[in-house]
């Protein structure tokens, strides 16, 4: 239970408060009504709804000045929603592979053009990868980025690096369109992606796709270890097991094994 001798931080007090009074209301309020329902003073209560403005969470009628909420609320419902449910479909599957591998196992979703970790199983022992559940990161440069990125269509991967670029974590990062796109070809042909130090040096991972009931990719899994775990003698099997770890949660979801770019794993 949260310690009640820790104060709440004011502004986000009164920001969910503006939230939830709009969620109360088909057709929302203006400043002044939320002002004099919240009891808040005009300055503060229009410093708040501005920023929600401008960071998506709230919507402004132009011509009846009434704020709403606003489709990052519901873009960000709907990602928790679905994250739980393949978390609860993949649990015990995650957990199996890490069992299998010895290695840490990361499941992400596709969310406004970046990975987003919905679960992890970390490895047994001492080291711990610094991922964690909710944590975003390029598709570019991770293993579970890349099947995520292979999998879309091509105008849609011009759209997302022409907003988020490619940066470069270090010498072995693809910071290079025409490379990016060679990398995404192998993927779709492969099944599967790697990633090999290009986020981080002395780090590897092996990525595949979780296909839904419409044969489309729901999100991708990964084991990730050093290069000492990851290596040549055992990179066949962590393949392998990997690719099936990801056939078994896609007919979870309900999917064929003969669904578009499913090989069944």
């Amino acid at each position: 239970m949260p310690s009640l001798k820790t104060p709440s931080a004011p502004a986000v007090d009164r920001a969910l408060h503006i939230m939830e009074l709009l969620a109360s209301s088909k057709h929302g309020f203006t400043l002044p009504e939320v002002c004099r329902r919240l009891e808040l003073p005009k300055s503060s209560a229009h410093g708040l709804l501005l920023t929600l403005e401008r960071r998506g969470y709230l919507y402004r009628n132009e011509r009846t000045n009434r704020f709403m909420l606003g489709r990052k609320l519901f873009s960000l419902a709907n990602t928790a929603l679905s994250g739980l449910k393949l978390r609860e479909q993949a649990a015990p599957h995650l957990r199996s592979l890490m069992r299998k591998t010895r290695l840490t196992v990361h499941m992400a979703i596709l969310e406004q053009g970046e990975a987003v970790l919905v679960e992890k199983v970390d490895s047994p022992g001492l080291l711990r990868l610094a991922t964690w559940v909710g944590k975003r990161m390029d598709l570019h440069a991770t293993g579970v980025g890349k099947v995520l990125l292979a999998y879309l269509p091509d105008d849609q991967i011009q759209l997302l690096i022409r907003d988020h670029g490619l940066p470069r974590y270090n010498e072995n990062t693809i910071t290079s369109l025409r490379r990016l796109k060679e990398e995404v070809a192998w993927v779709r042909k492969a099944g599967y992606a790697v990633e090999n130090q290009e986020g981080e040096i002395g780090f590897r991972c092996i990525g595949a796709p979780v296909f839904d009931h419409a044969g489309k990719v729901a999100a991708s899994i990964s084991v990730a270890g050093t290069t000492a775990q990851v290596t040549d003698a055992n990179f066949t099997s962590l393949v392998d097991m990997t690719k099936r770890a990801a056939a078994s949660i896609s007919r979870a979801l309900g999917s064929h094994p003969r669904a578009p770019g499913h090989d069944g794993g």
